[in-house]
């Protein structure tokens, strides 16, 4: 059972990965996290997974001290994804193409694994993602609601993004308003519901500490 968890989540981060050099080579504007990326590799000697895997980092910290504790899964979705991307890029498999047909073809194919990607890392049950932790932290903290806050944030890295020079176009747009629809695409096909899953604490403490942790993971 173990086994096949760190398969689903491992699986689910290549598939992301791959989503994101997919949506990143259509070169038509990539997802919010990522215009934030691009854009400090401008900036810092870091491949794109380096500055993904930086940013990731980061924003574990921030949440964990927010009060959202990380799962085994955040951990490894910030360092796998990274590098991932980076061995994707290395040899070569997705060029960058120019024409609009095939550009589009690679931006909803990228969103459409994107959304698989998700189910499997999240059914393997080791915690949410670094950057969607940082958003339920924040929910916390302030009370708003989901949709409001996950629109500040990704406005918010979007715009930072674009000043350092990431790539902002009418991907970026498509993604917004796509992105979300294909993981719970992926969900319903699996029959499946993304906030009934109890994700592993990072540190196990006994029956009740577990239990609690678990109520804390879910998002």
């Amino acid at each position: 059972m173990m086994i096949k968890r760190i398969l689903s989540l491992l699986w689910g981060l290549f598939l992301f990965a791959l989503g994101i050099v997919l949506t990143v080579q259509s070169n038509l504007g990539t997802a919010p996290w990522d215009v934030l990326h691009l854009g400090l590799t401008n900036y810092l000697p870091l491949t794109l997974g380096q500055v993904s895997q930086l940013t990731g980092i980061l924003v574990i910290g921030v949440s964990w001290v927010l009060g959202v504790k990380p799962g085994w899964g955040s951990f490894a979705n910030m360092y796998f994804i990274g590098l991932f991307i980076d061995l994707i890029m290395a040899v070569g498999w997705i060029p960058m193409v120019n024409h609009w047909l095939l550009q589009l073809a690679m931006l909803f194919i990228g969103i459409w694994l994107i959304g698989w990607a998700t189910f499997f890392y999240l059914s393997a049950a080791f915690g949410a993602g670094p950057r969607d932790s940082l958003m339920v932290a924040v929910v916390w903290k302030i009370g708003w609601p989901v949709w409001k806050i996950r629109t500040i944030l990704e406005t918010s890295v979007t715009a930072i993004g674009y000043f350092l020079g990431g790539p902002v176009g009418v991907g970026t747009i498509i993604i917004a308003f796509t992105l979300g629809p294909s993981i719970q695409w992926a969900f319903s096909i699996m029959r499946k519901r993304a906030q009934d899953i109890n994700h592993d604490p990072l540190i196990f403490r006994g029956r009740q500490s577990a239990s609690s942790n678990k109520l804390e993971q879910r998002s």
